[in-house]
């Protein structure tokens, strides 16, 4: 270890990157979209492994190795703690990487149909998605 090397920030874990990042985000956001590196290439397939638990897709020529979709209350992508259990997973393997914001999408609302159902069902959504 060199003199320089003691000096070295140390990278924070995945998991807490990805809850900072969640955390930054308005209270409106619908959709997430992360890329993730992990530094040591020899680590993929145990990385893959663990990742497959949130449905990381994997590029096939890029420098980035899986994009993660994530959505906030509706939408066709992983859940946030399903996103996160998977790279405390990386985290606790010592799989050590970065993530990269993409692209952020924000006041989309959830289209439900609600023709011939009960009112009931109509004010259960409601108080469900108020929540």
């Amino acid at each position: 270890m060199g003199a320089d090397d003691r000096y070295a920030p140390l990278a924070m874990p995945l998991a807490d990157t990805f809850e900072q990042i969640v955390g930054s985000l308005p209270d409106d956001w619908t959709d997430l979209e992360l890329d993730l590196r992990i530094f040591d290439e020899r680590r993929y397939i145990d990385a893959a492994v663990l990742m497959v638990t949130c449905n990381a897709q994997p590029y096939s020529k890029s420098e980035w190795h899986w994009r993660l979709l994530v959505a906030h209350r509706f939408g066709h992508a992983a859940a946030v703690p399903a996103v996160h259990t998977a790279l405390k997973l990386l985290d606790e393997a010592g799989i050590e990487g970065e993530l990269a914001v993409r692209e952020t999408r924000t006041g989309r609302v959830e289209v439900t149909q609600m023709w011939g159902r009960p009112e009931s069902v109509r004010q259960d959504f409601r108080r469900i998605r108020a929540q």
